[in-house]
């Protein structure tokens, strides 16, 4: 597919461009990246489409969906660049939608196509991509903030460093993004519970219960930051454990139906 490999093409020119100003100047141009990242994102927004809306009908596949998801994040992340400095995630996102954009191209699809949805499961489907996308990229914003953590304290300081916004920036953008994922999960599983018949089914089970714990650390991770100011370390590893439960509700149990199952 011309779109998908021209996406890759230009998130790769994306990475080389971004490195090779770093190594220069921490003052990266980012009107530059950002002009080249839209195009990237578009052509990988029209690739996603292409490959969930088939002429067979709806591929909800773990490999098609896995590129929407990352697209969302790409976009997401485009946008709030343009008005916050978190353009240092494209370093962690680009090499992402390249993987996963190479990967649907060679392998395709595994799960099952749909003849259509309703506008409620529509929607439930719609909240979850979201609610997944922002948890995702509080995760990567929390890697972030580990790595500059450590590279402080070793002091062990330069040009990439100094192109990340300071601690207390990048920790007050991890709990935004936690907040508008927290909330967006919640309305994930409410219509779940509302749209499906049996939620806890036993093709649902696996990602409704890990969706549930992955629920559970973030309500209690925000409560923590609101009512004991956690922050730092702690608030890093909240942060990864309620992502690791959300990956496993999604990924995990979709790789194991469409992927272990199937053989």
């Amino acid at each position: 597919m011309l779109s998908a490999i021209a996406a890759i093409a230009l998130y790769l020119c994306a990475i080389l461009y971004q490195v090779l100003q770093l190594r220069k100047h921490p003052a990266l141009k980012v009107a530059s990246l950002q002009l080249v990242t839209a195009t990237a994102v578009a052509l990988h927004g029209y690739a996603s489409i292409q490959w969930v809306f088939t002429d067979k009908g709806l591929d909800f596949g773990l490999f098609p969906m896995t590129t929407v998801i990352v697209f969302a994040i790409n976009l997401i992340v485009l946008i709030s660049s343009l008005r916050k400095p978190v353009h240092s995630l494209f370093l962690i996102l680009f090499p992402l939608a390249i993987l996963t954009l190479t990967t649907t191209l060679l392998v395709g699809s595994t799960g099952a196509v749909w003849d259509s949805v309703s506008t409620s499961i529509g929607i439930h489907i719609f909240v979850s991509i979201l609610s997944y996308s922002l948890i995702t990229i509080a995760a990567f914003q929390a890697l972030l903030l580990a790595f500059q953590n450590w590279r402080l304290r070793h002091k062990h300081l330069g040009n990439f460093l100094q192109a990340i916004p300071p601690l207390q920036t990048m920790e007050a953008l991890l709990f935004e993004v936690l907040w508008a994922g927290f909330g967006l999960l919640t309305l994930s599983l409410i219509t779940g519970f509302l749209f499906f018949d049996d939620f806890f089914a036993q093709h649902l089970a696996h990602k409704a219960v890990f969706s549930l714990i992955s629920w559970v650390f973030f309500a209690i991770l925000l409560w923590g930051r609101h009512v004991k100011g956690w922050r730092g370390n702690t608030a890093i590893r909240w942060t990864l454990i309620g992502f690791s439960a959300m990956a496993l509700a999604y990924w995990g149990s979709k790789f194991v139906i469409e992927v272990l199952l199937s053989r």
